[in-house]
Formats: structure tokens, C-alpha cells, sequence
């Protein structure tokens, strides 16, 4: 064969916009798009809702946008509903270093979304306002979920596999009988309502408050065994997508997970979220507020994430998840997510703030300063303990290693432990 031969069937040359165009088209396939609607209907207008598209964790930088969905539903009042929802994020972000790749910055955000729901609670608290709120907080970057969550709030993942599973836990002191041996632990007491003749009504309450619920934000006027630690739970999607629904319990008291995926499949995402709230409201009725926020997280290409033929959850439930580590820990990979089968990266949910933190928390020890892990107040070691650290110290030890505290967030993890009175004893 010629040289004249050969080189007649080689590729014509390729034009420099349509290589430009291939690598967007690429881009665009590898980052979905975020599509979302909301609805609500009010009976104490207690609940509130945050969505924001438009984060970036390099800011300027769009190519390293996120985007956060979150719902407060208030208690008591509308003030720890309104603040958290002014503040949380900020102060999740805070607690994550600057100038990190996207793996490095996922992996710092379970540890950074403790430290900033704690930091909240204490804020919050300062300000001496009875009412508490519960948070479910989403954080959604390319692919990856997480989810960050207080209370009775769900968040929700149908996926084209056709399997719904649950993101969230309850802490709700009827039906988590461990966090009900946290509380009593704690000094808490667990009981019903007593009525006129001894009779107890109602679910199980928190006792001094009355709070229903074991994990919140605010509520100055129940004990700090009452805790602002979130369950945290990180997913990574395949490139098929998925939908998200997160909503107020006046949702979830009404519909179980299956029913409200299901009555809202194939629909545009603010289509989905007004059907979501019809629907529970045809099957209960309005007795308290319902909001409900729909998210799809679609490949580029797809407007509509498509009905799902249901198929039997116990012939998929082994694809949904990985295999999920002991420690529930970080868990990285370079494999790629078969279609349909969600990858769990992390899941951890203990009320202790120590297990939360680890112990590799990064440290500002070069300037002879150290920062606190919840607040971010820099301080010398003197004025703070490690978070891993106990009351006493062999000789050779230093207080200091590990998340270091500063007084004030130490007091409010010995308090959230029941090793100090959660608040000082009134004198006649």
C-alpha cells in the first residue's frame, strides 16, 4: 500500500470548535443537571424551606457549583426555624479547609456538617428563645448526595432502579429505642403525658419540655441531651440519576416512602412536589404544615426522569447499596456506579460529638494557635481541651492532640454527654 494510500484514509482533520463541542457535550454528561420544584401548605406556618443552586465551592469558579435543599420545620415558634435556615450553611462551610480538591472537600463535608449544626445550636441558644426546629440539610455536587438530618424531617431517594430507600433516620422518641437509652442515659426522661387520674396519653416525651422528638436544634427549655449531632448519610449516584424528596413530617404522617414516590413518577419535578402535598393532604387531611421539595438529578440529556416499572424490592435491595463498611466510615472508589445501583460512601449517626470529629482533624499548629473545631475560633492550646481528651491527663500527654474545643463548645459537648447540668440550677 502507497504512502499516498495510507495517508487518503486517515480522518479528515477535525475543526477546533467541534473538538470544544465533544468536551463540553462530555462535561455536560459527566455533571447532571439539578431540577427542582416546591410546594406547601401552611396550618402554623412553622415550616420553612432553603434551596440555593448557585453555591460554589471555589468562589468565581463555576465548574465547582453545588447545590443545597434543606427543610426546617419549627416548633414552639418560628425563631430556631428561621435562624437555622440564615446560618446553617455558613456555618458548614466554615468548617471546611479552603483550596481542596472536590474528593477532599466531599470527604471533609460529614465532619464539617457536625461541626456546623452544632456550631448553630450554640448560637441559637445564646439568644435565649424557647422554640426548636429540625433540619434536614441536602447536599448535592455532581453525582454525590449527602444528607445531614435532626429530627422527623425525611429525605427520600427513588432511583430508575425502582427502589426507594430511606437517607434519613427519625428521631422521634416513640419509635428510636436507642436514642431513648441515650436520653435516659443522659438524665433525660422518657414518658407519655399525664392526664387527670393517672392515665398517660400521647407518644413518648422528653422530660423536663415535653420535646417528642431526641435530636433538634434549639429548644433552650429541654435538656442538652436533646442534641444538634446529625445522622449523616453520603450516596453516590450512577449516571442514570435519581430523585430526591424531602419533606416535613405533616408529609411523612400521611405517606409512607413508597407512596410518595410512586404518586409523583415521570412528572416534572414541581409538578411531582404539588402532587406529593395533594396527595397527603387527600389521605390526612391539613393537620400540620406540609412542605415538600422535589429534586432530580438527571443526566444532561434527560428532561424527565422516566416512570419506573416497579419491580420486587428484595431482588434489588442487594443493588441498591454497596457493601457498607464496619466502621461506617469514608470509603473511597475509582470504580464507576453500575445503572440504577446508588454507591453508599459514608453513613454514621451517634450522638457522641468525639466519634463525629475523629481524631485527624486538621490543626492550625504551625502558628501556635489552634482552631476549634465547632466554632472556628482560634485560640492557644492552654484555653482548650481535645475533644478526645478526658477530664485527667498522664504526665506525658497533651491535651490538646486531636479536635481541639474551646471552652465554650467544650461545655456544650459535656453537657450533650449529661457530664454537667445541661443548664444551672434556679434558687428560690
Amino acid at each position: 500500500m502507497s504512502q499516498a494510500e495510507v495517508s487518503s484514509m486517515k480522518s479528515p482533520p477535525v475543526p477546533l470548535g467541534t473538538l470544544i463541542g465533544r468536551e463540553l457535550r462530555n462535561e455536560k454528561v459527566e455533571k447532571p443537571f439539578v431540577k427542582y420544584g416546591q410546594a406547601a401548605l401552611a396550618k402554623k406556618g412553622e415550616d420553612y424551606f432553603l434551596i440555593k443552586s448557585d453555591c460554589q465551592r471555589i468562589p468565581g469558579d463555576l465548574s465547582t457549583s453545588f447545590s443545597v435543599f434543606a427543610i426546617f420545620d419549627g416548633h414552639n415558634g418560628i425563631s430556631a426555624a428561621i435562624f437555622a435556615k440564615e446560618n446553617l450553611l455558613d456555618n458548614v462551610l466554615s468548617a471546611i479547609p479552603q483550596e481542596i480538591s472536590q474528593e477532599e472537600w466531599l470527604q471533609a463535608l460529614p465532619r464539617a456538617l457536625v461541626a456546623g449544626f452544632v456550631k448553630t445550636d450554640i448560637e441559637f441558644q445564646q439568644k435565649r428563645e424557647t422554640s426548636g426546629t429540625t433540619v434536614t440539610f441536602v447536599v448535592i455536587d455532581g453525582w454525590t448526595i449527602t444528607v445531614a438530618s435532626v429530627g422527623d424531617s425525611r429525605c427520600i431517594l427513588d432511583t430508575q432502579g425502582g427502589v426507594v430507600s430511606l437517607l434519613t433516620v427519625d428521631h422521634r422518641l416513640e419509635e428510636n429505642a436507642e436514642e431513648r437509652e441515650r436520653v435516659t442515659a443522659s438524665g433525660g426522661e422518657v414518658g407519655r403525658l399525664n392526664v387527670y387520674g393517672g392515665n398517660q396519653v400521647g407518644p413518648l416525651r422528653c422530660w423536663p419540655g415535653g420535646l417528642c422528638l431526641s435530636r433538634s436544634i434549639g429548644d433552650t427549655d429541654v435538656g442538652e441531651f436533646i442534641v444538634p449531632i446529625p445522622h449523616v448519610k453520603q450516596v453516590k449516584l450512577s449516571n442514570a440519576g435519581g430523585r430526591l424528596i424531602i419533606a416535613s413530617d405533616g408529609i411523612w404522617d400521611a405517606l409512607s416512602s413508597d407512596m410518595a414516590a410512586k404518586s409523583c413518577r415521570g412528572l416534572p419535578a414541581e409538578l411531582a412536589a404539588k402532587l406529593v402535598v395533594k396527595e397527603a393532604l387527600r389521605s390526612r387531611g391539613l393537620k400540620d404544615d406540609t412542605t415538600c421539595l422535589v429534586v432530580d438529578i438527571v443526566p444532561f440529556d434527560v428532561p424527565v426522569l422516566p416512570t419506573i416499572q416497579t419491580k420486587k424490592q428484595n431482588m434489588l435491595s442487594s443493588l441498591l447499596f454497596g457493601k457498607k463498611s464496619i466502621n461506617s466510615g469514608w470509603k473511597a472508589t475509582n470504580k464507576l456506579s453500575a445503572v440504577g445501583v446508588v454507591e453508599e460512601l459514608f453513613e454514621e449517626g451517634s450522638a457522641v460529638l468525639a466519634e463525629r470529629l475523629g481524631k485527624d482533624f486538621p490543626s492550625n499548629a504551625n502558628s501556635g494557635l489552634y482552631r476549634c473545631a465547632v466554632c472556628q475560633v482560634d485560640q492557644s492550646p492552654t484555653d482548650g481541651l481535645s475533644v478526645n481528651s478526658g477530664s485527667f491527663f498522664s504526665p506525658g500527654s497533651k491535651p490538646w492532640e486531636g479536635p481541639f474545643l474551646c471552652p465554650n463548645c467544650r461545655k456544650k459537648k459535656d453537657a450533650m454527654e449529661g457530664k454537667r447540668p445541661s443548664r444551672p440550677a434556679v434558687t428560690a
